[in-house]
């Protein structure tokens, strides 16, 4: 009985310093990230996003989430408040997470990480850690979603407005058939910045 109260004891002493160091590494870092706001972050989104892309990322912490390249989407201001629009398409295993969690991130990197942002374009998180492969280290956000220790800037968003396209909706048609000839048309979302992040 006793030995059964002293592993016990030493199995609850592993889990507690385990979970004390997972959290410290995720404080770790987000340490490097000085908070900001989007009005003081002088950026261009045809450039940060069309040219540079980003990782979108959502998930509930660092051992269940997933992330995707994209370079579509937008930085603007709807309904009184600083948003981020974004599009996914309906097969992408990311989407699961978004639409499962009220907040999400958008990562930015330097053109040194464009390598791990193509592997994160290209392959699937069902399939593959490709988080692993393009050597990202995930990290705890304030608001409780996930982003990349490697990034220069994240930005934390909350979830207002989501809608898929509909074809009849298109004014210029030629989009539709030049973007969309298997009609796997985007969602598109709308979240409020909540959080600014920089290096």
């Amino acid at each position: 009985m006793r030995n059964h109260l002293i592993m016990r004891k030493l199995i609850t002493a592993v889990v507690c310093l385990t979970l004390a160091a997972c959290s410290n590494q995720q404080k770790k870092g987000m340490e490097a990230f000085k908070p900001t706001t989007i009005e003081q972050v002088n950026v261009s989104a045809p450039k940060l996003i069309g040219r540079d892309w980003m990782l979108i990322t959502a998930g509930k912490d660092t051992g269940s989430f997933n992330t995707m390249t994209a370079s579509w989407g937008s930085l603007g201001h709807m309904w009184n408040k600083n948003v981020a629009f974004m599009v996914i398409r309906p097969q992408r295993y990311t989407k699961e997470f978004v639409d499962a969690n009220q907040v999400y991130t958008l990562s930015f990197f330097s053109e040194q990480y464009r390598d791990a942002l193509n592997i994160c374009g290209t392959k699937s998180g069902r399939t593959t850690n490709k988080v692993k492969e393009a050597g990202l280290t995930p990290i705890a956000t304030p608001a409780g979603s996930v982003a990349f220790q490697e990034a220069d800037m994240i930005l934390e968003c909350r979830k207002l407005y989501a809608a898929p396209f509909v074809p009849e909706a298109f004014i210029d048609t030629g989009i539709v058939s030049r973007n969309y000839p298997s009609a796997d048309f985007h969602t598109m979302y709308v979240g409020e910045i909540i959080g600014v992040y920089r290096k």
